[in-house]
């Protein structure tokens, strides 16, 4: 089980996240709307790790309110929404001899802490009407997409930093689309040092990236400089595995904008659609969740 304070703002969230014993697992400033959201699942799923049982986890969340888009976002997504009044969140504080005084990072805190020793004194938010399952079923698969999108990449991370480290400088974001085409391309340090300018510069032209000239010397020079090596059968071993989770990666990119789509296409035909979608600043995938 895991626990989330949300401190809201207008135009950001400041959250913690924290484990059954109270142990802070991890905290971030996130920006309101979809990239904050997406940022959100993502921590969640970094949380949760390997677990076998993550998709029936619950994660409970306290927060100082029970409307907007974020809120329903939140419920839409499967998480358990605890809104809490400002008389709860003052007495609580108290509770804690914390300061009387706000404070972004602490308030998040004390509203994970919060859902995980008094939601049984909170009521949570409840579901959307029926004619809302379909949204959300699509939109928490969207969700579940980005948390193994996650664990994926923290695999691929930590098998190239025990055979090929200098991957990780090369690359900054190991789920892009130029990273893993040049990853099943090149899965070694032999191999990768022979990647020429215009194949990396084919690469990174697929994935519209700009600088193009500079960006693939920059790659080529970091994949061709000496480093440390492990025995050729040790690193054959996790080239494979290398390729297989750049291939996983590939797809789970690809599923997770084919589900964007489909949210986008139930949400079309929801009663309320045409009301969610005038709501200034509110994105399809947020207004859906």
């Amino acid at each position: 089980m895991l626990f989330i304070g949300d401190d809201w703002a207008e135009d950001h969230h400041d959250v913690e996240l924290m484990d059954a014993s109270g142990r802070r697992l991890a905290k971030a400033r996130l920006p309101e709307g979809m990239a904050g959201m997406a940022r959100l699942h993502a921590m969640v799923g970094q949380a949760l790790g390997d677990d076998i049982e993550a998709d029936v986890v619950e994660v409970k969340i306290g927060i100082e309110t029970d409307r907007g888009p974020w809120v329903q976002a939140l419920v839409a997504a499967g998480y358990t929404v605890y809104p809490v009044n400002p008389l709860q969140a003052a007495r609580y504080r108290e509770r804690l001899a914390l300061s009387g005084a706000k404070s972004d990072a602490a308030d998040a805190h004390m509203l994970a802490d919060m859902a995980r020793t008094d939601s049984h004194q909170l009521r949570s938010i409840a579901g959307d009407s029926a004619e809302a399952e379909a949204v959300k079923v699509v939109t928490r698969m969207h969700k579940t997409l980005i948390w193994e999108r996650t664990r994926a990449v923290q695999r691929l991370r930590h098998a190239l930093r025990e055979y090929f480290p200098a991957a990780l400088e090369a690359f900054e974001d190991l789920a892009t689309g130029d990273t893993l085409e040049l990853l099943v391309k090149a899965p070694d340090p032999v191999s990768a040092a022979r990647l020429s300018i215009s194949q990396i510069s084919v690469a990174l032209k697929r994935a519209r990236r700009r600088g193009i000239p500079t960006k693939a010397s920059a790659i080529q020079t970091v994949l061709r400089a000496e480093q440390l090596a492990q025995p050729a059968v040790v690193t054959a071993a996790y080239a494979v595995t290398v390729r297989a989770l750049a291939a996983l990666l590939d797809t789970l990119n690809e599923q997770v904008k084919a589900l964007q789509g489909q949210v986008e296409a139930h949400l079309g035909r929801h009663p309320d659609a045409e009301v969610i979608g005038s709501q200034p600043g509110l994105g399809t995938i947020l207004g859906a969740r």
